[in-house]
Parts: C-alpha cells; structure tokens; sequence
C-alpha cells in the first residue's frame, strides 16, 4: 500500500479524541433531561399517592353510609316494635283495675244484675287481654312460675306445702312484657319449704313450757 492510502486512513490524535467526546455527549442523556424525568417519576409517585388516598377515603364513606343505614333501619325497627311501650305501660293499669273489679264482686250473689255486670266485666278483661296479646304484650309472673329476677320482684317469702321452693306462690301485681322488653316487673310472694322455716329458739321453748305449766 502506498504511503498515500495509508495517510489518508489515518486519524490524527486529536480528531480521534474529539469524535470520541461527541459520540458520548450523543448517547449521555443531557442535565435537563435527568431532571425531568426525575420529576415526571416524582409527580407519578404524588399522583399514585392521591389515587389511593381519594380510594381510601371513597371506601371509608362508602363503610359510614352503610354503618348509618343500618343505625336508621334499626331505629325504625325499634321504633316500630317497642314505641307503644308507654301506651302498653297505661293499658295494663286498666287490666289490672278489670281483675281487681272482678274480684271484688260477690261470686254468691242472686241479683241478676250484678251477675250480668260481673260477666260484663270479665268479657272486657278477656278482650282488653287478647288485644294487648295482638300487639305483643304479654302477662309474666303467674302463680306456680319459677322465680325469676329478671321479671320479677319478690315482696316475701311464704311458707308453701304445695308450691315448690324458689316458685310464685302469690301475685299481688302482674307483670308484663312488650315483646323481649319488659314494660313492669311483677309483685309476687315467694315459695320456701317448710323444711326452710326458722326453728323455735332455746328461749322460745323454755317460754312455751312456762306457759303450759
């Protein structure tokens, strides 16, 4: 090859150097760029962080609403079932007056008026009764029922040959319920066994044998 060819293949030392720097300032990314990309990465992070907060808070109220529609219908549902309990509480003082109306009338008695006012009134008990069972009020404490504190408030005990210890042996109030609420506890005597009663003390025998003496 001729000395020709060979210089004119040949790169001086500092255009070599030259083309290098122009080639990496071609593939580096110049300042401006980096800088905005790293704020677009920025500003997608900012915009993720938004979108999963406004998801949040969607979801929150979405779980507030249906917590408050629940609260409502089961405001209704109570309001429905147990808002005549003041009512309820009235009626049943009129049943109470009917029985005791019923009681004091004289079971003996000839006079036809009385017996027609007697069966008048017990006719209205029965009705007065059926009307409130209708709208879920129902007596509680009968005689010969297991005790129970929850319905009702004992007055006494009283001894009881026939009446199981811890049962109602006497009503002196009835009590009742509104549905599973109760509106008034009863009045009742409770039962104990014989067994239960208090012995005669030392001195009350010695006081028994004096005065047999």
């Amino acid at each position: 090859m001729s000395e020709a060819g060979k210089s004119g293949n040949t790169q001086e030392p500092e255009e070599v150097e030259e083309t290098v720097e122009a080639e990496a300032e071609t593939e580096a990314p110049a300042p401006d760029a980096q800088a905005a990309a790293i704020a677009l990465a920025e500003r997608v992070n900012e915009l993720e962080n938004e979108l999963s907060e406004a998801r949040d808070e969607r979801l929150r109220a979405l779980a507030e609403a249906e917590n408050a529609r629940r609260r409502a219908q089961k405001d209704r549902e109570e309001a429905n079932r147990y808002g005549a309990s003041g009512l309820a509480r009235d009626v049943v003082s009129v049943a109470d007056n009917l029985a005791r109306a019923l009681a004091a009338m004289p079971t003996d008695t000839e006079s036809e008026a009385v017996k027609n006012l007697a069966s008048g009134v017990e006719m209205v008990e029965k009705e007065l009764a059926q009307a409130l069972s209708k709208h879920g009020v129902k007596a509680v404490g009968e005689i010969g029922d297991h005790f129970d504190p929850n319905t009702c408030q004992a007055v006494f005990e009283m001894e009881s040959a026939d009446i199981p210890a811890g049962h109602i042996a006497q009503v002196m109030q009835k009590g009742y319920m509104l549905h599973d609420r109760l509106i008034r506890p009863a009045m009742v005597g409770v039962a104990k066994s014989i067994s239960e009663a208090s012995e005669p003390t030392e001195k009350e025998d010695d006081a028994q044998n004096e005065s047999n003496d």
